[in-house]
């Protein structure tokens, strides 16, 4: 099966990969560490217990408990009437899950790697994103696609692309991106409840990763609101946005640059649709500097919207360059070393954001 190959594979690379992931930690006071894991799937239980409308859908949600475990134990709590293993069939069972939500049902349908999402993009958005707006508010579609996106580790292009900006360019769809386990749990109980359909892009790699919540977070009413950002770091010096795995890296930045004097503010974006401009905006009339951080491709990136939206809103307080961190123009390789040059490091932002602060050699003065 291929989620026993890809957990085995990841089993084999996650010790490389640890320590640039380690550092992902939240600034939050805390009483508990759990998992992004454990995040995701106590939001669906207590979703599901809450709310009987509520059933998952997806390639081994059912009898395998998930080909990442994140609905382990659901089968067995609810039944096979509410936790449906379908068939190798995007396209089949997400059209499947958007009819069910038509009737007022609220499916949350589950892809093996959003990759595998392009089977089924005409269901997503011309079946679910659009409807509200042609039905002229008749019908909503409360569904939730969730899943693992953008780069884990050796699985070659076809599993490793990031769709946020895909999506998030489509009206009617919001697009929302955890990078902790406040993050999953809240975001994922607030794209449960959110009448509108909902794309939820998690991250495989931190799914074992252990992060600290507080009393508040643990408590089944825990909510976070959709398109709001969390600064994860405040700074005075320049602003880094990220979203995902990236923000762990921002932060690791953020702490590196500190060391030289250089204060930087780091903000989780949390939702890439709706996007939290007011946020950025308020932050880069802070700071007078802006880098933005992501996995995916830069042409017509989350990364590309973010510079628009500042230079429109707040070009006079920019006092350097604008700069966007993004993966390599080029579909992800297999090989270890050619797919690490393919995705941001720590390193690129560093020297991204001394340029910002003029602490090094421009790169037009390298060319």
């Amino acid at each position: 099966m291929l989620a026993i190959a890809r957990q085995r594979m990841l089993g084999q690379s996650f010790k490389k990969i640890l320590p640039a992931v380690s550092v992902l930690r939240s600034y939050s006071s805390a009483a508990k560490q759990i998992t992004v894991r454990e995040a995701l799937n106590s939001a669906l239980d207590e979703e599901m217990s809450a709310d009987p409308k509520v059933f998952l859908m997806g390639e081994e949600v059912g009898e395998y408990q998930g080909a990442y475990k994140i609905t382990k134990g659901l089968l067995e709590k609810y039944g096979p009437e509410r936790v449906l293993d379908t068939p190798i069939t995007e396209a089949g069972f997400t059209g499947i899950g958007v009819g069910a939500a038509y009737y007022g049902l609220k499916p949350v349908v589950e892809f093996m790697t959003f990759n595998f999402s392009m089977q089924a993009i005409d269901h997503i958005i011309n079946s679910a994103a659009k409807s509200n707006y042609m039905s002229a508010g008749q019908i909503s579609v409360p569904i939730v696609f969730r899943g693992p996106n953008g780069a884990a580790a050796g699985v070659g292009a076809q599993h490793s692309q990031c769709y946020a900006a895909w999506y998030a360019s489509c009206p009617g769809l919001k697009v929302l991106s955890p990078y902790n386990s406040e993050d999953a749990r809240g975001l994922l109980k607030a794209a449960i409840r959110d009448p509108d359909p909902v794309v939820f892009l998690e991250n495989e790699l931190l799914y074992g990763e252990s992060f600290p919540v507080s009393d508040e977070v643990l408590d089944s009413s825990f909510c976070l609101p959709i398109g709001k950002a969390k600064i994860e770091r405040e700074g005075k010096d320049v602003t880094i946005t990220a979203f995902s795995k990236m923000v762990g890296y921002a932060l690791k930045v953020s702490e590196m640059l500190e060391r030289d004097g250089i204060y930087a503010e780091v903000i989780n974006l949390r939702s890439i649709r709706p996007l939290d401009r007011s946020t950025i905006n308020t932050s880069v009339r802070k700071t007078n500097r802006l880098i933005t951080v992501e996995e995916g491709f830069p042409q017509h990136g989350v990364g590309a919207e973010i510079c628009a939206s500042v230079v429109e809103e707040s070009f006079s307080y920019l006092d350097a360059p604008v700069e966007r961190i993004a993966g390599a123009d080029v579909p992800m390789p297999y090989a270890a070393n050619l797919e690490r040059m393919a995705v941001p490091q720590v390193e690129d932002i560093v020297r991204a954001a001394k340029r910002a602060c003029y602490r090094s050699v421009p790169l037009a003065a390298t060319a």
